[in-house]
């Protein structure tokens, strides 16, 4: 179906069920500060595990086992270390990643033109997404440099608190790098997940409604289409996990006290490219998988209480 503007010309803005101007994008990002920072906060504990078994597999060796010698050597509150700047930094990367993304998918369709939009839709998504990405990225470096710092810290030798542990972290920004030292990183982490969460979902919420729901997607309600938007996301998830686990791990290796000074390139000669991509893998596919999924299924409920319809689709 061809979608144009007054004027007679093609524009994807058009495309969904409401045009896609300005609070359109102001309300995806609004969603995106939802969908990130509520679940990202919520695992906490589970992050604070998967990084302190990449950082100390020695001692820490399994999810159930490192939560239980957290609780036991620093108790509850040990596995809630870093609770602020994950939310704060998810809250910001969310609004970015969701937003922009929006926005260049859009710009990138209009500056393809209809045909071959329709022809390398995949290729839209991934520009979209990376594209989005540097910039979420960059709001989220500091914020993210402070959570490990926290959460990979011996008890005592680092705040726990996030207004005294920001300060920390500026106080000794030559010695961390903060604010962005750990970008590159990130970068190397984040985009490829970015761009595998976003096609991912994408392409399997194109095969739910090709191939199981086959009525146009608006005949579905709400309830199936946000099981579609949780499926998807879910098993995007499991993927984004193992695209980005070895550089996952670089960044949590890179606020240990012990690799104080060293690039990441020497870092991951040190520890190996199959350690950096097998240990604390099962924590985090469980973590990534579960995330993604509630992830897209808040963005979606959100825009759909919005009135703007569920993303994806043929």
């Amino acid at each position: 179906m061809s979608h144009l503007v007054p004027s007679g010309k093609w524009d994807a803005r058009f495309l969904g069920p409401v045009p896609h101007d300005s609070s359109y994008y102001a309300k995806c990002m609004l969603g995106g500060v939802l969908a990130c920072g509520v679940t990202h906060a919520g695992i906490t504990p589970l992050d604070v595990a998967k990084c302190n078994i990449q950082v100390n597999p020695a001692k820490y060796k399994s999810l159930g086992s490192t939560l239980s010698l957290l609780a036991k050597e620093e108790g509850s509150t040990g596995l809630w270390k870093g609770f602020g700047p994950t939310f704060v930094g998810y809250s910001l990367q969310g609004m970015f990643k969701y937003g922009l993304y929006e926005i260049f998918k859009d710009v990138y369709m209009n500056a393809a033109g209809e045909e071959l939009s329709n022809k390398y839709k995949p290729a839209i998504w991934l520009a979209g997404s990376a594209s989005a990405e540097v910039f979420a990225d960059i709001a989220l470096c500091p914020l993210e440099m402070t959570k490990v710092k926290i959460q990979t810290s011996a008890t005592g030798t680092f705040p726990t608190g996030f207004g005294a542990a920001l300060a920390e972290m500026s106080k000794t920004k030559i010695e961390t790098r903060f604010p962005f030292g750990s970008l590159v990183p990130l970068w190397s982490r984040q985009i490829p997940y970015t761009m595998a969460k976003f096609f991912f979902f994408e392409k399997i919420v194109q095969l739910f409604y090709t191939h199981v729901f086959i009525e146009p997607k608006e005949s579905y309600s709400k309830v199936t289409q946000l099981g579609v938007t949780f499926s998807s996301g879910y098993l995007a998830g499991v993927v984004c996990a193992i695209v980005s686990h070895p550089a996952d791990s670089l960044v949590s290796l890179l606020g240990k006290k012990e690799n104080k000074g060293k690039g990441a390139g020497q870092i991951a000669k040190e520890v190996g490219i199959m350690n950096l991509a097998t240990k604390g893998l099962g924590t985090r596919v469980i973590m990534i998988g579960t995330l993604t999924g509630f992830q897209w299924w808040i963005y979606d409920s959100f825009k759909s209480a919005m009135g703007l319809g569920t993303t994806g689709g043929k």
